[in-house]
């Protein structure tokens, strides 16, 4: 069965052709290393491995490169390193380690490449000095941007109306921007902010420019697959579309551009304001990495989750149940068996995949079973979550009544205070328009 993939740039599932089967290129968009990732974050590092994992079986691990970037210079990072009176490098240094460490247990193999954007102002520049010496960009007040009514099918991609992309652009008004739609390459820094020297003053790059730079650098002007989570549709993967195709005067950046859709929590919007703002980190505390790796599995990658505390108990009978039945893996990286590499040729139908698990879980088959597992990142380590510990009710209730004071006093300092003492206690609370009416222990 040849491996086909939906194309959010056609919005057709096609028939993968890599451009060069010896040298099978993706890109997929990391993390900004301000703070820990939450479960959304990990939500297209897990389906981008298990593609990664699928095209290293189908065309051999060594003629596979991967590229998942670092984005180490960021607005989010200065507020951070301001906000802590640390040096921005020690932020990023710490999140980045952070984030190593939550998505290993995850299951997650590494990228073959894994650039970080500081890495890579020179290659930024270049790709800005060609937009400019070809008409696409213009510098202004320190400034330097992309000229977007000189690219004529400028939305391809998203395949929105003008009125939309302003409005999800979020556009700055400035005087120095010929169109509203204009959009930043290099912006000035001032002496407390990280910049470089370029031939527009000292200053730093836009957010698009730095992954158009990195892959470039890492997988040439063209390449097979780019992906990343639905929100990144617009302005930013349209943006370096632009970006690249407008330097180097191709039809395309990518052949194919893949996106994993939305995920919420309980049924909700995840927010710290709602109090289910989940981290990997945290959830690692009390659930096995098998366990949130299987349970994002469950729904194709294209459409939303909804994360939930019962799936997740489901998720983890369902392993644990594999795992008792699964023969020994001998290969060291376990090989996927045949009707479950089926499922996932078909556009990482993971769900189908896991039915063909659940049929392999018979006897006669506990050998595929293991290796299947191995080979989709499983490892097998299902130890029992931390004891619920003993909560004083009289002490949690208190809390939550100042917190419900403090909120009707539009304190929403002291409310988040109180709401962030009661997660360190290891209590979710739900709030209604009414106030808070329940809460939990969480796991």
């Amino acid at each position: 069965m040849p491996l086909r993939l939906y194309n959010t740039l056609t919005r057709s599932k096609e028939d993968f052709t890599p451009l060069d089967p010896n040298n099978v290129r993706m890109y997929v968009c990391g993390p900004t290393v301000w703070d820990y990732a939450h479960i959304g974050n990990a939500r297209p590092v897990i389906v981008f491995d298990v593609l990664f994992r699928l095209l290293r079986q189908i065309y051999g691990a060594s003629h596979v490169r991967y590229v998942r970037n670092i984005t180490d210079v960021d607005d989010k990072i200065n507020a951070k390193a301001r906000e802590e009176g640390v040096p921005i490098a020690q932020v990023t240094e710490r999140t980045t380690k952070q984030f190593h460490a939550d998505i290993a247990a995850l299951g997650v193999l590494p990228p073959t490449v894994e650039p970080r954007a500081t890495e890579h102002i020179a290659e930024m520049i270049a790709i800005i000095e060609r937009l400019i010496a070809n008409g696409h960009a213009y510098a202004a007040d320190g400034h330097v941007l992309f000229n977007v009514p000189s690219m004529k099918d400028y939305g391809q991609l998203s395949r929105r109306s003008l009125d939309e992309m302003l409005a999800g652009a979020r556009v700055d008004v400035a005087p120095y921007k010929r169109g509203d739609m204009d959009f930043v390459l290099w912006k000035p820094s001032d002496d407390d902010t990280p910049g470089w020297h370029s031939p527009w003053g000292r200053g730093r790059p836009g957010w698009h420019i730095e992954c158009s730079a990195m892959s470039w650098k890492h997988l040439g002007e063209v390449f097979d697959i780019h992906g990343g989570g639905i929100d990144l549709v617009f302005p930013h993967h349209e943006n370096e579309i632009a970006q690249t195709r407008c330097a180097f005067g191709h039809s395309v950046m990518a052949n194919v551009w893949m996106h994993n859709g939305f995920l919420q929590v309980e049924g909700q919007k995840m927010s710290k304001s709602l109090g289910n703002f989940l981290t990997i980190h945290d959830l690692l505390k009390d659930w096995p990495g098998d366990v949130l790796r299987f349970n994002m599995l469950r729904t194709h990658y294209r459409q939303p989750i909804d994360w939930t505390l019962k799936s997740l108990e489901e998720s983890w009978r369902i392993l644990e149940g594999f795992f008792n039945n699964a023969g020994a893996v001998h290969a060291e990286a376990g090989r996927i068996g045949k009707a479950v590499l089926e499922a996932l040729s078909d556009d990482l139908n993971t769900p189908k995949a896991i039915a063909e698990l659940h049929a392999l879980d018979r006897p006669g088959a506990q050998n595929e079973l293991g290796e299947t597992l191995k080979a989709l990142g499983f490892v097998g380590n299902l130890s029992s979550p931390k004891a619920e510990t003993a909560v004083d009710e009289a002490t949690v209730n208190g809390l939550i009544s100042a917190r419900l004071d403090a909120r009707k006093a539009k304190n929403w300092a002291e409310s988040d205070r109180i709401r962030d003492e009661l997660a360190k206690m290891g209590i979710a609370i739900k709030d209604n328009k009414d106030g808070t009416t329940s809460w939990e222990l969480k796991r």
